[in-house]
């Protein structure tokens, strides 16, 4: 009889077998292994980062919720200025994905996912308590907003590290679930957030009521003008789940310390301050980045066009300060710098942007969007078409908004089954047909409904189109991933998922930011028209590449 010392499968004595040990034995590969100690642990680890993700998506994305709440209590913010706080998070999120990409390696699996989720109670705590009053200044919010990134930046670190925990045969389901009920999250919270927002959940601390001065809603209903409201439970609410997940990051999850994944970690604390030193590159591109986009007197004002200057330095300035840190982040990013010279990185990172991108950014704004637009009368004064008289007959954004992300997020699996079956790129210009279409149909419909005193009339073919947008987006993040798994070689294909990943989540920055430049320009259909100049872009590039006559490679 062969004893556990014995055995070629499991080290001498179960070493980093225990709860919250580290593992200096992993071979996910090796069957035996993999029965006897490897999928009990493998799995322990998936179902506490599920959760820990998913309340990351929710925190990260709680603004564009809160933001329409703000509008119905009458906080003295304009609807650009709200616009703006989704987006400072999308930005900082996305810019915080960077750094994230490299954590597992540099500070292990547990104390990368126990940080990470201790860091989003920062946010949480904050914004119920700055939400207490409406005379908190706005530059407060920006701050939070800011904050809330952690959330964004999650995703990158946490991908990475459940993948090293499972055979390659495996990877598929385990990710997907991982990143599939992670982006539930965004669903979550616009359910969630609106419901707690009715009681005073945690009595004192909640605040005192606040009475709304235009209708608002949440699942179950609207909810009228006069009702009284508690929004910073809006933040509280996840520290519920937030101290239980960091424990059970702690003690249930594990550090892989083999030379493959996490060699080198040294203690937990050391760990932290690696994480804490690497976010304070995307704190410092991020927030500069912001302070030369946003307006006076938060930012420098630049014109609207320099964005996309700005946030193609906001990305190399990120990697170049990464580079300088002294230690072994350097030599791991070098090992990445290979994907950058392939230039399929680069298209993918356009076509991934439409899909994901347009995702998470159209959660980010849709419901501020269906409040600003037909949430108010737009009828004309002494001879000026104004917009702030509160529309009796308009739609409760909070009753519908989550929906679109529900179905984009719930479809993402489907996406990639369908590309199994008929290639990633044929489904992705399907998918992006139907994006082109529907942004032009919605940009219809949101022109005619901000001239109109009676905008409800259209608003039920604006939603169905804004739906489609999200199921396109969704079906669409499955088939690329189909597409650069083919087109990349095994080495090359995680670190461009992940690179891909950071650079489509300023979808999560751009498309609010649009949106609250053109409604303040009374003109909101150009943001949609100008998204579907953007997908035919990425129409032409994905057939270019991958479906015409001179594709380099067959429907990937």
């Amino acid at each position: 009889m062969t004893t556990q010392a014995e055995s070629p499968h499991i080290p001498p004595g179960g070493a980093g077998i225990g709860k919250g040990a580290d593992l200096h034995h992993w071979n996910p590969e090796d069957e035996a292994f993999w029965e006897a100690s490897g999928k009990r642990i493998a799995n322990r680890n998936l179902w506490i980062s599920i959760p820990s993700l998913l309340c990351g998506f929710a925190v990260w994305i709680m603004w564009s919720v809160i933001t329409v709440q703000m509008l119905s209590a009458g906080f003295p913010f304009k609807p650009a200025e709200l616009f703006s706080l989704s987006a400072i998070a999308g930005l900082a999120g996305a810019t915080m994905r960077i750094p994230s990409s490299f954590f597992i390696r540099i500070a292990g699996g547990r104390n990368t996912k126990f940080f990470t989720t201790a860091l989003l109670m920062i946010p949480a705590v904050g914004t119920g308590f700055a939400l207490q009053s409406m005379d908190t200044p706005l530059w407060v919010f920006q701050v939070l907003a800011f904050l809330c990134g952690f959330g964004g930046g999650n995703f990158a670190s946490s991908m990475s590290n459940i993948s090293f925990f499972f055979p390659k045969r495996m990877q598929g389901l385990a990710l997907g679930l991982n990143a599939g009920l992670g982006n539930a999250g965004v669903t979550t919270m616009q359910i969630v957030v609106p419901l707690v927002m009715t009681v005073p959940l945690f009595g004192a601390l909640s605040g005192d009521a606040i009475q709304l001065i235009s209708t608002s809603g949440s699942l179950i209903g609207k909810i009228p003008a006069g009702s009284d409201t508690w929004l910073a439970n809006a933040g509280f609410v996840w520290m519920l789940l937030l101290v239980p997940l960091a424990f059970a990051g702690w003690f249930g999850m594990h550090n892989i310390r083999t030379e493959e994944v996490s060699p080198n970690i040294g203690s937990p604390l050391s760990s932290m301050a690696k994480i804490t030193g690497m976010l304070l590159t995307a704190f410092v591109t991020g927030g500069l980045g912001l302070w030369l986009i946003l307006p006076a007197p938060a930012g420098l004002g630049l014109p609207s066009w320099t964005m996309w200057f700005v946030l193609v330095g906001v990305i190399a300035l990120t990697v170049f300060l990464l580079k300088l840190i002294p230690g072994e982040i350097k030599p791991n990013l070098q090992k990445q710098f290979s994907i950058f010279g392939n230039k399929h990185t680069w298209i993918m990172s356009v076509i991934y942007t439409m899909t994901f991108g347009s995702f998470i950014g159209y959660a980010a704004a849709f419901a501020l969007a269906i409040k600003v637009i037909f949430g108010y009368q737009h009828i004309i004064v002494d001879g000026v078409m104004t917009h702030d008289v509160a529309n009796p007959n308009g739609p409760s954004a909070l009753m519908f908004a989550w929906m679109g992300p529900f179905i984009g997020a719930l479809i993402r699996p489907v996406g990639g089954w369908i590309a199994d079956r008929l290639g990633g790129a044929r489904v992705t210009q399907y998918c992006t047909y139907a994006m082109v279409a529907a942004a032009f149909g919605v940009a219809y419909f949101m022109k005619a409904a901000y001239q109109s005193a009676t905008p409800e009339e259209v608003f039920l073919p604006f939603f169905a189109l804004f739906l489609v947008l999200f199921a396109a987006s969704g079906i669409g993040n499955g088939s690329t991933f189909r597409t650069i798994a083919m087109v990349f070689p095994k080495a090359q294909a995680g670190p461009v998922l992940g690179w891909t990943s950071a650079i489509a989540a300023y979808g999560a920055f751009i498309i609010p930011q649009v949106f609250g430049e053109q409604i303040k320009a009374a003109t909101p259909e150009n943001a949609l028209y100008g998204f579907a100049i953007f997908y035919v872009i990425c129409l032409l590039l994905n057939w270019w590449y991958y479906l015409g006559p001179k594709a380099e490679f067959d429907n990937p």
